[in-house]
């Protein structure tokens, strides 16, 4: 516990008051023993009670109004139009996701280009396909990158249990 955190309980907490000077009281008394008090439980934060996949759905939707565009029908709008739309939200998305996860390449090379494989790939990192054999390959040609989470800072939920699966509230105009 750090000094100012003690100081405080002292001056907010009776009981605690009383415990710190009976402990002072006998230690200022070498023959009397001291007794200890027992060790405090370590506070634990309450388990939000929303998933962390709706807080970067609602993130998603908040910063680039993603569902919008997905929950719309566009067969009414033309390509330019919908091309127009997709420019922002694609932007604003792009701004949550690397914000919260900084997403990088999971091999940093270029499609299509060789890669050389040291042995057998392990743990998810790269995917074979194409005339997988029984032999470890030594070459191939990158087909996609991958993508990998360099970071993870979602944000945290502070409402209530109520709105815990509220992605984004209904808005009504009043008149």
């Amino acid at each position: 516990m750090g000094r100012i955190s003690l100081a405080w309980r002292i001056l907010t907490s009776g009981a605690f008051t009383a415990k710190v000077t009976q402990l002072l009281d006998l230690a200022s008394k070498p023959e009397a023993p001291i007794a200890l008090a027992a060790p405090m439980k370590p506070i634990v934060p309450a388990k939000s009670s929303r998933s962390d996949a709706v807080n970067l759905l609602a993130a998603l939707q908040r910063e680039g109004r993603l569902i919008d565009f997905l929950k719309e029908p566009i067969e009414a709008y033309s390509d330019s139009q919908i091309g127009a739309a997709v420019r922002d939200i694609h932007r604003d998305c792009g701004e949550v996701l690397e914000r919260q996860f900084a997403i990088r390449p999971v091999l940093d090379q270029a499609e299509g280009s060789s890669v050389n494989l040291s042995g057998p790939p392990k743990g998810g990192k790269i995917k074979l396909t194409g005339k997988v054999g029984e032999g470890s390959p030594s070459s191939g040609t990158l087909v996609h990158h991958g993508w990998k989470v360099s970071k993870s800072e979602l944000p945290v939920w502070t409402g209530d249990a109520d709105s815990a699966s509220i992605v984004t509230p209904a808005e009504v105009e009043v008149r």
